[in-house]
């Protein structure tokens, strides 16, 4: 057990750790209120380019491995930030790194629009690299300022970021046809609610600072002491990579993240090969991520309060299997296959994430499991539909895709009955 520093009173109008001190019931809100904006900017900047994608192609003379390839590049991103943040925010704090990171995602969104195939790339990357940043430190920021209410708060949290993906799929093809841009504009227009995201975390989050001032030596005294009693507990602590429940939750990350991606970038080819019109197909793509939306809302309650995850874990994926079973036997049935598909995915990656804070003691332990979690899980999802399209290309089928996907669905069944037991990484 980690030895604690004795903490001094608190300096009056600022809380132990050297914040402004607000009404509870104020603070609470206004912080749920910038994490849900912060939500509602992260999903679009990814799902508004399947839509367009051909046209991004055409533009820039891509052929389609290098499109994939650019499909796949925030997963990446994802992959190779993620274990990196922690470490950032530990100096910077979480507050500001998640403001830089809105900074950067707003300018990647506007780069990425501009003529010329480089600043795509450059854009793309910038991108990736901010979501990555707001996927690892909401988890931490959740469990710190909602600790009692973490299942409920992702779930919401979840909604919202389905809900903005769904909505960005469906109106990146309609936006570009009466945009002038096209789907340049089309990408670059949800640069909006960022900059909204952006101010509203800027005005909330920041808003302590003047009250401390008063007493800057005091506050200054307690956030030494805080960043040393951080330090030590995380110089005695075992690496998060050795812990067997965290390779757990990011197993079980890594699978729900690889059949949504998947089917994110292969779902329209996936109908349009079992006779359903492209224009369907791409209204598919966004009833899969609308389903997801109730899912999300839905699954808190199916956790509750408990500590043992594992039924949650087990009953959300199990739509999974029977979705991609139904794909594959019975293709007339899309709307349903999709549904199902939808609610597993929206529902699992609530359970994940939520596993995230609930299977660590402290905020810092949940960066540092965040940063793992999505690190290994947005490596398998860079997998998984590059693999996808070489077994179609080789196959001349999905028939292989879709026993993949089962067999993932099963993995996940597995795994979620040890992720979802009472145990800490440390």
């Amino acid at each position: 057990m980690s030895t604690r520093l004795p903490q001094p009173p608190a300096p009056p109008g600022t809380a132990r750790d050297g914040s402004a001190a607000f009404p509870a019931a104020g603070r609470s809100l206004a912080g749920a209120l910038g994490i849900l904006l912060v939500a509602s900017s992260l999903r679009p900047a990814i799902t508004s380019v399947g839509p367009v994608l051909d046209a991004v192609g055409r533009d820039n003379g891509l052929d389609n491995t290098t499109l994939g390839l650019l499909g796949t590049l925030p997963l990446l991103a994802f992959a190779v930030v993620s274990p990196l943040v922690h470490g950032v925010s530990r100096r910077l704090g979480a507050e500001r790194v998640v403001l830089l990171a809105l900074a950067g995602l707003l300018a990647g969104l506007v780069v990425r629009s501009l003529p010329g195939a480089g600043w795509l790339w450059l854009g793309t990357v910038a991108v990736g690299t901010a979501i990555a940043v707001c996927n690892v430190l909401v988890p931490s920021i959740v469990k710190r300022d909602h600790a009692s209410r973490v299942a409920v708060m992702t779930g919401t949290y979840s909604a919202v970021m389905s809900g903005c993906a769904a909505l960005a799929s469906g109106l990146a093809v309609p936006l570009a046809a009466v945009l002038p841009g096209g789907w340049r504009t089309s990408l670059a227009v949800w640069a909006l609610p960022t900059l909204v995201a952006a101010l509203v975390w800027r005005r909330e989050r920041s808003c302590a600072a003047p009250a401390a001032q008063p007493r800057l030596r005091g506050a200054s005294q307690l956030r030494g002491a805080s960043q040393l009693r951080d330090a030590r507990e995380t110089a005695v602590s075992p690496s998060v990579w050795r812990s067997a429940v965290a390779w757990q939750v990011s197993v079980f990350m890594g699978c729900q993240a690889t059949t949504f991606y998947l089917l994110i970038t292969w779902l329209p080819s996936m109908e349009t090969d079992h006779g359903v019109g492209s224009g369907a197909a791409g209204w598919h793509l966004f009833l899969l991520q609308a389903a997801g939306i109730a899912a999300g809302l839905a699954v808190p309650r199916v956790m509750g309060r408990g500590a043992d995850q594992r039924p949650a874990g087990v009953v959300i994926t199990l739509p999974l299997l029977v979705a991609v079973t139904g794909m594959m036997l019975a293709p007339g049935l899309a709307v349903l296959w999709v549904v199902l598909a939808g609610v597993s995915g929206g529902g699992a990656m609530v359970v994940a994430l939520s596993l995230i804070g609930l299977r660590t003691r402290t905020p810092a332990q949940t960066a540092q499991l965040s940063g793992m979690a999505q690190c290994v899980g947005y490596l398998m999802a860079a997998v998984g539909p590059v693999a996808a399209g070489l077994l179609r290309d080789a196959a001349g089928s999905w028939t292989p895709v879709y026993a993949i996907m089962a067999a993932i669905a099963l993995a996940q069944t597995v795994v979620a009955l040890y992720a979802g037991r009472q145990r800490y990484t440390h």
